[in-house]
């Protein structure tokens, strides 16, 4: 899946191997040490709000995931 601005497939496919990668290869075998892929999703995301601004997409009462936040209600 692309991502929402053209600019950002290729950090988010970056992203998603990363993530993938740790999930299956530590995460889930019990290692639950910092996720090394944080600085890449900042990057991700970073690219991702600009491009949400540049489209003028609403976006006005959405919460966003990300690392350190917590679930609402947790």
């Amino acid at each position: 899946m692309n991502s929402v601005g053209e600019g950002c497939t290729d950090l988010k496919r970056e992203y998603d191997q990363c993530f993938n990668r740790w999930f299956a290869e530590k995460f889930l075998k019990g290692d639950r040490s910092e996720d090394p892929c944080t600085e890449m999703f900042k990057k991700y995301q970073s690219c991702v709000q600009k491009a949400i601004k540049e489209k003028d997409i609403p976006i006005d009462g959405v919460e966003f995931m990300g690392p350190n936040k917590e679930k609402p209600g947790s």
